[in-house]
């Protein structure tokens, strides 16, 4: 028999059993997948824009805020609905389709940050190189290479998690649909152990690309040391900040999330580790990329200014037009 026969649908945990308490998150949610879907879309629109952008890191910059931008659309607004609503359900291909996205977004993103490492190397540590090995179609590839690894991974883990047989009740302690909640509801001990195999075959590939991060880091600081001007070396630490900052908030919450001891895990503590690795990562993301990236703060700065003078021309068009 399906295991969708007699699991039609998932309870996920609620925020708070408190109607204020349940508003109180939907407009908090709201407010912070609106700023992200906002500030991931002005570094798209600025990226595609303008041409001093057209650059293999404003390229990786671009396929990084369209996983960010993914990752709030997958999860904030199912917990919005039934915030708002006040349930919990989740259908079973609902789950299904929620935890496929999860998995394929952030995959890629963790790709897309090795990758965008691995400029970051090029560029400082071998510049005579750099277009040569950072080619468009150096880029092109790589970045579908970090799409198709997504999708990989997503596809594995999906069709291996719901096809196991669920017996253990339908509530899942998450408010997002996730592999380790999803899989103790499992009754099949061969099945669990395929999948923790797989989980921990991710969990490898991903080690490997922490450590690749980590070596490249280190031989960028050596470089960026031994240059001789003091303006020099603040221009070098400038293009890197960035990215060591959102791959320390990527990793460091995904290891908070996954690696605290079980003594301190209860569902309220869950609940904020959840939204500090799921939310919070793609609402930074933007912040941090533009606060150190000074051709990025230019070319938004100068559509902002474009599209709000656009807007008063028009006014004044309408305006005239009544008046005649």
């Amino acid at each position: 028999m399906s295991n969708s026969s007699f699991m039609p649908q998932f309870l996920l945990l609620a925020f708070a059993d408190r109607r204020e308490l349940q508003l109180l998150h939907f407009w908090l949610f709201l407010a912070i997948s609106l700023a992200a879907l906002l500030a991931n879309g002005l570094i798209l629109s600025a990226v595609a824009c303008d041409h001093h952008l057209h650059t293999p890191m404003g390229f990786f910059l671009l396929n990084l805020s369209l996983t960010d931008l993914g990752t709030i659309c997958t999860t904030v607004p199912k917990a919005m609905h039934n915030s708002l609503w006040d349930t919990r359900t989740i259908s079973y291909h609902g789950c299904a389709a929620q935890l496929f996205l999860l998995v394929f977004f952030l995959r890629a993103e963790f790709s897309l940050l090795t990758i965008m490492c691995y400029d970051r190397y090029v560029a400082i540590c071998k510049p005579l190189h750099y277009g040569t090995l950072l080619g468009s179609r150096a880029c092109a590839h790589m970045a579908a290479a970090a799409w198709a690894a997504g999708f990989l991974s997503a596809l594995l883990h999906t069709s291996n998690t719901f096809s196991l047989p669920l017996c253990q009740g339908n509530a899942l302690g998450q408010f997002f649909c996730e592999i380790p909640h999803i899989l103790k509801l499992s009754c099949s001990h061969s099945g669990y152990l395929r999948e923790i195999g797989l989980l921990w075959f991710t969990i490898s590939l991903a080690f490997g690309c922490f450590v690749f991060i980590v070596f490249s880091y280190v031989q960028i600081f050596r470089a960026v040391l031994r240059i001789p001007s003091q303006q020099g070396r603040h221009k070098a630490f400038s293009t890197c900040l960035p990215h060591l900052a959102v791959v320390s908030l990527f990793v460091s919450t995904a290891i908070i999330a996954y690696l605290k001891p079980p003594s301190i895990s209860s569902p309220s503590l869950d609940l904020v580790v959840s939204v500090l690795y799921v939310v919070v990562p793609p609402s930074l993301n933007p912040l941090i990329y533009s606060l150190r990236n000074q051709e990025l703060k230019d070319a938004v700065g100068k559509m902002m200014t474009t599209c709000f003078l656009r807007s008063n021309k028009l006014h004044l068009f309408f305006c005239r037009t009544l008046i005649v």
